[in-house]
């Protein structure tokens, strides 16, 4: 699908009729293969004005459904586009604008969120007339065809009848299904610094939620979706790192059906389920998106004879989010409450790989052992000769007294790479709960479960009441260093930022055998300016 190549060429078009003042032209997005009478069209129409002058000519847009309505070939029109006016420079950024705040109107926040979609602001042309600007159409088809696919989503989901949402899935969004990973990026990411992250929650939470539905389609084998894409679930998501005032920023956004499992108590996590209450479970699993914001801060010192770099780990703010439109969080039942939680956090920054420049790495602290205090006491008895009373007698206590963490921080080096590792641990027991498989029958395992219930209650809970994380500078170890040639003063390097995390998810408030842990990876580069002055 290339519909921004279409649109553009209809500037120069020579199939527009000469004979009429009306006239339009046909983009055909997806027939159906069991009956060829049913069709999604995409129309373009020229529009004349009275003095019948070609400068003074302007497009409407339009979505149409053939052949979908009681057997009828009538055609029916189910979206129509703002005027765009072919006399403008950019004649189709009231097209692009209105898809963007139409995307972002309809977006499933999460229920509990701060910025609802009420209060965001009417999306300002300026910021996406640049982008229409600094990116070549070929680059900037890729981010229409994404926004044109979310926006055709909605339309298919709630204003269409079922064949069409059917069609949509298996003709339009499976086989273009690569627009919602990190291949197509760029714009993208210049559209999510540009708007503001109030904005970029909207559209990941919508990409979410259209991932989410595709995904529960595909494995319950609907709408012919089970033999398509069969490894694309793995590699669904959106990640950037941006460089700005001595930061550098890593963001990461997966559905969380799309991470890949390492560890769950069947072999596939399969639709449908016996019992109605397992059903609400899964389902309401299926609803839920990992959002990550990875922050290392940076320095560079300049010496005779070699460049200082430093980093430290400044933030790691981790949360679920719950994809969906019923806000109403005091609901009955249980299972619709149940969340994912971060078990075990890998992140890395260091230079690109092959970098000749770097003379050396430095880590802080590796390992952090926990401190203990340790109190005695003894029995000592003794005796003089053959008298049958002791005439000597001590005694001393002893007790180990540790202070006990949920999270285990460690440093390591992979190469030039300075890696942080975060790993969730039960503080009674001291299993990884990553890596916990139970066994039936063992009352230990059953009590490690157990240990993790209400987690997002009471003092000594790991995570925050929404479930979410937050590490900050102090709380994930010392800053790491790296020697760099002199030579390399001037220059603009790309340093490497990554990160990993698992989520595991045991039932909290609600009695179920379902467990699992899932998988994503997310790796970028940023820049690294070493220009004297220009540091922060």
């Amino acid at each position: 699908m290339d519909v921004w190549s279409w649109i553009c060429e209809l500037l120069d078009s020579e199939k527009w009729s000469i004979e009429n003042d009306d006239s339009f032209l046909i983009y055909n997005l997806a027939t159906s293969i069991t009956n060829s009478s049913q069709s999604i069209q995409f129309k373009a129409e020229k529009k004349l004005d009275p003095n019948n002058t070609e400068t003074n000519s302007s497009l409407v847009f339009s979505i149409c459904l053939l052949g979908f309505h009681d057997t009828s070939q009538e055609e029916v029109t189910i979206w129509v586009s703002d005027t765009c006016p072919l006399s403008s420079d950019k004649p189709f950024l009231p097209l692009v604008l209105q898809l963007l705040q139409e995307i972002i109107s309809r977006s499933p926040t999460a229920h509990d969120s701060a910025c609802p979609r009420s209060h965001l602001q009417k999306l300002q042309p300026d910021p996406v007339s640049w982008i229409l600007d600094s990116h070549s159409p070929e680059s900037f088809s890729s981010f229409f065809n994404l926004i044109f696919l979310t926006r055709l989503f909605w339309m298919f989901a709630f204003d269409a009848p079922a064949a069409v949402g059917s069609l949509y899935f298996h003709s339009l969004l499976a086989p273009n299904l690569e627009a919602f990973s990190c291949k197509h990026a760029p714009v993208l990411r210049t559209f999510f610094i540009t708007v503001g992250t109030d904005v970029e929650l909207c559209f990941m939470r919508t990409f979410g939620y259209m991932l989410a539905k595709w995904l529960i389609l595909r494995e319950v084998g609907g709408v012919g979706l089970k033999s398509l894409t069969p490894l694309a679930s793995h590699y669904l998501g959106f990640s950037y790192a941006t460089e700005a005032h001595g930061l550098w920023m890593l963001k990461g956004y997966a559905p969380v059906k799309a991470m890949k499992p390492t560890r769950m108590n069947f072999d596939k996590f399969q639709f449908p389920v016996i019992e109605a209450k397992e059903i609400a479970l899964k389902y309401t699993l299926a609803h839920q998106q990992l959002e990550a914001v990875i922050q290392f801060e940076y320095t560079v010192g300049f010496y005779d004879g070699f460049i200082q770099v430093r980093a430290r780990l400044d933030n790691i703010r981790l949360g679920v989010a719950r994809l969906g439109f019923n806000k109403n969080d005091d609901e009955e039942d249980s299972y619709l409450q149940e969340k994912h939680f971060p078990s075990r956090i890998r992140v890395w920054v260091g230079p690109e790989i092959g970098a000749n420049y770097v003379g050396g790495l430095s880590l802080g602290r590796s390992t952090n052992n926990v401190e203990r205090e340790f109190e005695m006491q003894r029995v000592l008895k003794g005796n003089f000769g053959n008298s049958k009373q002791p005439e000597v007698k001590t005694r001393a206590k002893m007790a180990t007294k540790s202070k006990m963490k949920n999270w285990r921080w460690d440093q390591e080096a992979e190469g030039n790479a300075a890696v942080y590792e975060a790993i969730l641990y039960d503080h009674v027991s001291g299993c990884e709960i990553a890596t916990w498989k139970p066994v039936n029958g063992d009352d230990k395992n059953n009590q490690l479960m157990n240990n993790f219930r209400g987690r997002y209650f009471g003092g000594n809970r790991a995570f925050s009441k929404k479930g979410g994380l937050v590490f900050a500078g102090e709380e994930c170890g010392e800053e790491v260093g790296w020697r760099l040639s002199k030579e390399m003063e001037g220059s603009v390097l790309k340093w490497r930022v990554g990160g990993q995390v698992w989520l595991s998810y045991w039932p909290n408030n609600v009695k179920s055998s379902y467990y699992e842990t899932r998988l994503v990876e997310w790796c970028d580069e940023v820049d690294l300016p070493l220009i004297p002055g220009k540091i922060f």
